[in-house]
């Protein structure tokens, strides 16, 4: 039996798409291992940014932002861990409505401290619901997937945008987000395109070395550190907005946090 036909605990796939890593090779309780234990780097960090939110005193939409990363991670390790149909929900949904979230930080960083705009977020829920009643009905991934694509273009727009005639000096850190983005993007295509390639090729490498391969995995760990940039580049705009000086610190000299507890210029 080929190595991506072995059956393991969770049993046959139900998802309607069963990604290029070989199916329960490194663990039989583990559908996909690399393309699982890659999503803690979209769950743990946003966790801790949520409770830096929380702590700090940030509007609520950046905690939903950051909470929203770490459910689309849950949701992926669920996904890539038992390639079941409902746990495939779990992960692509959250990506739509996170997606909303960031739009609407991005929408609206530019209005005053503690004000609630009631339209984008009708429109943005509104989006949402139907995208989900949608995707229920006609289980089609690439709808999924076109819908996703569209609130990542408004997001790219909008932050062009912002850097080019508001803000340019935060160009570093929004083309960073971006760039981390694409390459995960265009590495994404690469395991679907070159499936067998990567396949026939990882039969021949060592584990180890074979894991470099595997670039979904990559997917996961460059849009996941891309999409917390973001929401560092979505805070550092609001609150520049505001009059507080806000700067991006590093935890141990290597994690990017903004310190919010800079004091307003004058």
């Amino acid at each position: 039996m080929a190595p991506w036909e072995r059956q393991g605990f969770w049993g046959p796939p139900t998802s309607t798409l069963d990604w290029c890593e070989e199916n329960y090779v490194v663990s039989s309780y583990i559908a996909e291992f690399w393309n699982t234990v890659s999503n803690l780097i979209m769950i743990l960090p946003p966790i801790y940014g949520a409770i830096q939110a929380l702590k700090d005193g940030l509007e609520i939409c950046y905690l939903l932002s950051f909470l929203g990363l770490a459910v689309v991670g849950i949701g992926s390790w669920c996904f890539h861990m038992t390639l079941q149909y409902e746990m495939q929900l779990l992960d692509e949904l959250p990506m739509i409505y996170c997606c909303c979230v960031f739009v609407y930080c991005l929408c609206e960083c530019f209005k005053q401290e503690k004000s609630i705009s009631c339209l984008p977020i009708v429109i943005l829920l509104a989006f949402s619901v139907i995208v989900t009643v949608v995707y229920l009905q006609w289980k089609e991934p690439v709808f999924h997937q076109v819908m996703y694509g569209i609130m990542v273009g408004a997001l790219v727009f909008r932050s062009v945008f912002i850097v080019s005639w508001v803000y340019p000096w935060l160009r570093p850190l929004c083309y960073t987000s971006l760039g981390l983005f694409l390459l995960g993007f265009i590495l994404w295509n690469i395991d679907n395109l070159l499936c067998d390639t990567l396949r026939a090729t990882r039969e021949r490498l060592p584990p180890i070395v074979g894991a470099v391969t595997q670039f979904h995995a990559w997917w996961h760990i460059l849009t996941g550190v891309g999409s917390y940039l973001h929401i560092l580049y979505s805070i550092q705009i609001r609150r520049t907005y505001l009059k507080h000086r806000p700067k991006v610190q590093f935890i141990c000299r290597f994690w990017p946090l903004i310190d919010t507890e800079s004091q307003k210029s004058s």
